[in-house]
């Protein structure tokens, strides 16, 4: 394993050890349950404070959605949650998300993330993955929003459209490379 990847996996471990989580983790269906909610949520959310997103939505082949990822450190740290990939209304599998990260960082966050797959190659070839890193694997164009709240047509015309939103609102230049999204089985 290299250095890169012992960072993130640990990094991730920090914060999903310091994250806390409701419901039971022992019963998988109550879990499934327990995120659908937190995804429907999570996308009310965004249609909510970015009214091109659900015409996007509409338009896009599947929705990657983590509604609440934690990042936390002292010079070092990481982020972790959990989500599920959309296709039409109903889940089609379930990831994880981690990222870690080195510099002058102190603190810890919490943000949603979504990634609208607007092509069938690039959800096919997401879905073929055994582990999928956004930059390495395929760019992911985080959403311009302007001052309006509208989403610019060179970004909707990406095949891969992220937005990463906090407590705040939306969160612009942003970038997600070097992300990690892995299957998860619930």
């Amino acid at each position: 394993m290299n250095r890169r990847n012992l960072l993130l996996y640990a990094s991730a471990a920090v914060v999903a050890g310091c994250s806390t989580t409701t419901g039971s983790t022992a019963d998988p269906a109550a879990k499934r349950r327990e995120l659908e909610a937190s995804v429907d949520a999570a996308l009310s959310e965004l249609y909510a404070s970015a009214p091109g997103s659900r015409e996007l939505a509409s338009k896009a082949r599947g929705i990657l959605v983590f509604p609440k990822v934690v990042s936390a450190g002292f010079v070092v740290g990481g982020s972790y949650g959990e989500g599920a990939l959309r296709k039409g209304s109903s889940s089609a599998s379930y990831y994880r998300v981690a990222a870690g990260s080195v510099g002058l960082l102190a603190g810890a966050q919490s943000k949603a993330m979504y990634l609208f797959f607007m092509t069938q190659d690039a959800l096919a070839k997401f879905e073929a993955s055994d582990g999928w890193t956004a930059g390495a694997d395929a760019s992911v164009v985080v959403a311009n929003v302007g001052a309006n709240a509208a989403i610019d047509t060179a970004t909707a015309q990406a095949p891969i459209v992220g937005f990463v939103r906090s407590t705040a609102g939306l969160m612009a230049n942003l970038s997600v490379d070097g992300t990690k999204f892995t299957k998860i089985a619930l």
